[in-house]
Order: structure tokens, then C-alpha cells, then sequence
């Protein structure tokens, strides 16, 4: 990867050397992350990357191409499947999502039971709208929530997505077997809505979610790392992932040699199944930055992306005020939901420096990434860390990114 001179994209050569400092001393001599990568870019030319750790307990050490979990940035990836969907004609926002999913027509919203008891009734709701999947407002949860009887339901099931499904007509046969939390576009919660997502591409596609990505997104990037399982010819460049303990040193949790990792899943998880690396996920990113395009590759256009990016919470709410959840990838202050990734709304209320109208998201294992459309700045952030709420390292990171910019557009 070429670096162009950070001086004549108008950052701080010194200033973003900041970054590695702050992530070498905190973080990575100090055990506290295995590893760390991190890009940062304008208009689409990369300015800063900085490298360091071990990518595996045996010491072998993070390398350019390292194969990150990169786990909820694989929602990203679906939402904008789902919209050059919508770019084609094959479904609308407004349509109610039994257009695709038709085994959905009963859900109703939870009025009691569960854990040892069956399910009471469900209460009658109006139709959820591919809109409320993409905002995740459905009224799905996550099991990994652990804060109510449909939470448990969903653990039960392993419905978080997990690779062991037997395919996408069994998770969304048992997903319409449980209540929803809410009624579809009044509340908020993180959920598998993006999975459901990863299924309706399948069946507009006629691919599977997997070839769908491969085909439309994938290759014209040219993303060659980025795919559901880690090839045998890779593996060797698949990273280990950890477990943050308090007080304690990170555990491994999936060591890569062993990892289930090697093998395609049953089921392809659109909220979090992607392994990708750094370079590859900057193509993406890219691609947002300069408004759904890059070298010659259309994958939605300027106004799509800029409604995706817009807050759908209603009345201008922030997360603060509409979610449930008890686990997010988005800091809530100040922080909308737009279709697919957390907007900035107030950066004075995130008390973060940034835009209106940047947009982000991460993952469990402490991934990250953003684009600031008007800046036409981005970053991409790997390690593996679980969970992400470990440490406050994507605030800390927007904050010396800013800090270098001398030159802004706003």
C-alpha cells in the first residue's frame, strides 16, 4: 500500500504519529491488545497506516495482510447489498418485509412468558418494513442483549447468527417462532435484523449472500481477502482472537490453526460472519467516502448512500432516548441510526470531534471503522479484542485523527 504525503491532503505528518503512539504504549506493549492496524485516508489515498503486535500467541506478528473477524462490519457490507437492491427496482423501503419473508406474517409482540414457560399469545403489530430492519427498529433482538425471556430464546436457538445454523430457511423458520420485543418502527434495539437482511439479498439474488458479495461487491473492489471462511492457502494469515478479563491478561478465545474458521458455514451471517483485512476494508470504505463509487465501481449512488446516512430515529431522537439495548456497537450521545450505520447527529453532544452526517460502525472483537463525508476522510481499525466495550480506543482514535486535520472542508 502507497502512502501519499499527509501534507498534501492537509493533515499533521506528526500529529497522526500520535496514533501509534498512543496505541503502543496504552495497548499493545502493555498486553492489553494483541494487536493493531490502523488506516487513515482522504479522498480515498491513504496518508497514515501504522502496524504492531502479534497477530498470534505464538508471537507471529501482524502483518499488512493479517485476516481479521471483523464481525458487525460485515453489517455495513449487507445494508449497502440490500439498497443497490432497492437502486434496482427488486424492493422498496416501504415494503413490508413478508414480500421476501412470507413465514413472518404472524409475528407479534411479546406479552409474557418464556424461559420455562411457552410464549404467551403475542400481541397483534402492524407489518415490519424492510426500512425497520435496516434501522434495526423490527423489533428483533440478539441473544448476547441477556436481558430478557426472548434474549434467552434466541440464545437457545443460537439465532445470533451463529455458522452452526443449517441454512436461511431454518433461522428465519425459528425466528418466527418467538415475539418480537416491540412493535416495528417505535423502539430500537441491536439485533439480527441484519441477518435477515443477508436472507432477503439471497432471495431477491437468487445467489447466496456469499456469491452475491463475491460477484457485486468483492471482486470489482478487488476484495480478494474478504469472505465468510478463511481459505487453507490463508490461514496461515488468520489472526488469533482474545478475550478481555478485567484485571487480568487477554484469554485466547479462537485460536486460528483450529479455528471453525477453515470451514464455509452453513450459514452465511450478513450482521457478522465476514473475515476481511485492513486494505480490503479500506476499499470499502473508500468506495463510502467518495460517495458509493470508486475507480469506475458504482455500488449505489451519491443520494442513496447520503439517505443511508441520514437519522431515521424518529423525531431527531438520538440512541440515548430510543435504545433498549444493553449491548451496541455506537456511542449513543449525541449518535442517530441511519440504514445500515451509526450517524453523528451533535458532535458536540458525542463530545467527540467529527461532522454531521459521519457515519460509522464496528465490531465485537473491537474492529472499527468511519467516513466523514465531509471531510472526505476515513479510518479502518483492526485487532481482536472481545468485546468491543473493552476500551475506549475508537474514541480515542477519532479524536488525534482530528487533531491532525489542519486543512478542513467544513
Amino acid at each position: 500500500m502507497t502512502l501519499t504525503d499527509p501534507a498534501a491532503l492537509g493533515f499533521d505528518a506528526g500529529r497522526l504519529d500520535r496514533i501509534e503512539t498512543l496505541l503502543h504504549e496504552r495497548y499493545v506493549s502493555r498486553g492489553k491488545l494483541p494487536c493493531a492496524d490502523v488506516l487513515v485516508a482522504r479522498d480515498g489515498q491513504p496518508v497514515y497506516r501504522a502496524t504492531m503486535g502479534h497477530a498470534r500467541a505464538d508471537g507471529t506478528p501482524a502483518a499488512p495482510d493479517t485476516i481479521y473477524r471483523i464481525a458487525s462490519m460485515t453489517k455495513p457490507l449487507t445494508s449497502i447489498a440490500v439498497m443497490m437492491l432497492v437502486e434496482e427496482g427488486l424492493i422498496a423501503l416501504e415494503d413490508p418485509v413478508t414480500k421476501v419473508i412470507p413465514e413472518f406474517a404472524g409475528l407479534g409482540v411479546y406479552t409474557g412468558g418464556g424461559g420455562e414457560a411457552p410464549f404467551m399469545p403475542p400481541r397483534a403489530a402492524h407489518a415490519m418494513r424492510l426500512v425497520d430492519l435496516l434501522t434495526h427498529m423490527s423489533g428483533l433482538t440478539y441473544g448476547i442483549q441477556n436481558r430478557t425471556n426472548v434474549d434467552a430464546a434466541y440464545r437457545k436457538g443460537r439465532l445470533d447468527g451463529h455458522a452452526s445454523l443449517p441454512g436461511n430457511d431454518h433461522f428465519i423458520a425459528e425466528l418466527a417462532k418467538l415475539p418480537l420485543e416491540f412493535a416495528p418502527a417505535t423502539g430500537w434495539n441491536y439485533s439480527v435484523s441484519t441477518d435477515v437482511l443477508g436472507v432477503i439479498v439471497a432471495r431477491l439474488s437468487g445467489m447466496s449472500l456469499g456469491e452475491f458479495f463475491q460477484t457485486r461487491i468483492f471482486d470489482p473492489l478487488g476484495m480478494s481477502d474478504t469472505g465468510f471462511h478463511c481459505p487453507p492457502g490463508k490461514l496461515h494469515r488468520l489472526a488469533d482472537a482474545w478475550t478481555y478479563i478485567p484485571g487480568k491478561a487477554p484469554e485466547l478465545l479462537d485460536k486460528a490453526e483450529t479455528s471453525n474458521l477453515a470451514r464455509a458455514p452453513r450459514f452465511e451471517s450478513g450482521g457478522g460472519g465476514l473475515l476481511s483485512t485492513l486494505a480490503d476494508y479500506h476499499r470499502f470504505a473508500a468506495a463510502l467516502a467518495n460517495g458509493g463509487g470508486i475507480d469506475g465501481v458504482r455500488l449505489v449512488s451519491p443520494k442513496t448512500l447520503a439517505l443511508m446516512a441520514s437519522n431515521f430515529l424518529p423525531g431527531g431522537a438520538d440512541l440515548t432516548q430510543m435504545s433498549s439495548s444493553l449491548f451496541s456497537e455506537a456511542n449513543n450521545a449525541g449518535t442517530g441510526f441511519g440504514l445500515g450505520f451509526g450517524v453523528t447527529i451533535d458532535p458536540a453532544r458525542a463530545l467527540v470531534p467529527g461532522s454531521v452526517g459521519e457515519f460509522f460502525w464496528g465490531g465485537i472483537f473491537s474492529t472499527a471503522f468511519f467516513v466523514d463525508p465531509v471531510e472526505k476522510v476515513h479510518m479502518v481499525f483492526m485487532t481482536q479484542l472481545y468485546p468491543s466495550s473493552a476500551y475506549p480506543i475508537r474514541r480515542q482514535l477519532k479524536t488525534l485523527i482530528y487533531s491532525a486535520l489542519t486543512d478542513s472542508r467544513a
